[in-house]
Formats: structure tokens, sequence, C-alpha cells
């Protein structure tokens, strides 16, 4: 199994107005390190056919995660599955996608994420106020200072998560995150490609 690359972890939200394969290509083309599918309205066979499509486009450039459905993952042949605390366990999850792909699970307390320890890495938020998540209640942002914890605290890498842009880039990225998450910010950009590129270039510095 590799690691999780370092960087932009780009999410393709289901609610997004463009179609999912144009955000995977664009967030591809404009320097992603990964790339997850969170399309929760979509069929179970719809998303394994556009999962199997964007591993085209993902591949031998950014790893490919797909939301809360190790079975698609694997049947995909994703380079991973990320889990939510109501999802499967990440145990369990890890006994359908194998030991090769990378297991993410969301965290959003010191409680879940010790109790993550084991999986490849854990998500942590919000760390900033955030819309993209409003069908599930989330705790009060956690800032910049709430993930510095979190890092020290993980012994698995830290994708930070929750209303991070371009401005905030830099101090996740000094904060000893492996990556930035962003929903919203990339997938309702006006031009997905170069907000990709932006933010992985600012993560960079």
């Amino acid at each position: 199994m590799r690691p999780l690359p370092a960087g932009i972890y780009a999410i393709v939200d289901g609610s997004a107005a463009r179609p999912p394969l144009d955000l995977v290509g664009a967030f591809v083309r404009g320097g992603a390190a990964v790339v997850q599918l969170r399309l929760k309205q979509v069929g179970a066979g719809e998303l394994l056919r556009i999962a199997r499509e964007a591993r085209k486009l993902c591949a031998g450039r950014a790893a490919l995660v797909i939301n809360d459905r190790p079975d698609v993952a694997r049947l995909a042949e994703a380079d991973g599955v990320h889990l939510g605390q109501e999802d499967l366990p990440w145990r369990a999850a890890r006994a359908i996608v194998g030991p090769e792909a990378l297991v993410g699970v969301s965290t959003h307390s010191d409680a879940e994420i010790d109790a993550a320890q084991g999986a490849d890495y854990v998500g942590f938020g919000p760390i900033f106020p955030t819309a993209s998540k409003a069908e599930s209640p989330l705790p009060p942002p956690h800032g910049i200072d709430g993930l510095r914890r979190a890092v020290q605290r993980s012994k698995a890498p830290v994708v930070a998560i929750g209303g991070i842009g371009i401005e905030q880039i830099r101090d996740v990225a000094r904060s000893g995150a492996r990556c930035a998450a962003a929903i919203a910010q990339l997938c309702n950009a006006s031009d997905p490609e170069a907000a990709t590129r932006d933010m992985a270039q600012a993560f960079q510095r």
C-alpha cells in the first residue's frame, strides 16, 4: 500500500452543478493529490460506472478514493475508501478492500481520532465554518489550533477538512496536516482546474 500522498484532497460532491467526471478531470489536471467521489444520491451501479471512469482519469496522477462504499471501491479498483462515523467500521471495510487499499475515517473529536488509529489516515474537522455537510450536524469549528492538536494526537496522517480556501491553505499546511480537503471551494469554482492548481501551489509553499 502506498502512503496517502500530500497536498490537496479534492472532493467531488454530488450537489455540484458540473458532471462528476468533468470535476475529476479538472482536479487531476490542477494537481490534486487525492480525488474523492462523494456521490451520496447516486445508485451503486451508476457510482461504479463513474468510479471506473474516474480511475482512468486519476491513474498515475492522483489517488482515487470512494466515499462510504468499500464494495464499489474494490470493484472499481480505486486506491481507497473513506468512511464516516455512521459507515462500516474501518476494520470491516479493510476486509472488503484488501490490505493494499487506503482506508480513511472522518473524525471530529479526540475520542474519534483514538478509535480510528490503525486506519491509513483520518479526516479531521471542521476546521473552519462550512455548509458543505449540512445534511449531518457538525461540532463547532476546531480552528488551526485544534488541527495542530489533532495532528499531534493522531498516529495516522491527518486530512484537514471544513471551510478551507486559498486564504487558509498555508496555515493548514504548516499545521502538519498531510492534506487539505476542499469541496465547495473547488466544485463551485468558475474554473475548478485553476482553483485546484492555486490551492495545490499554495499548500506546497
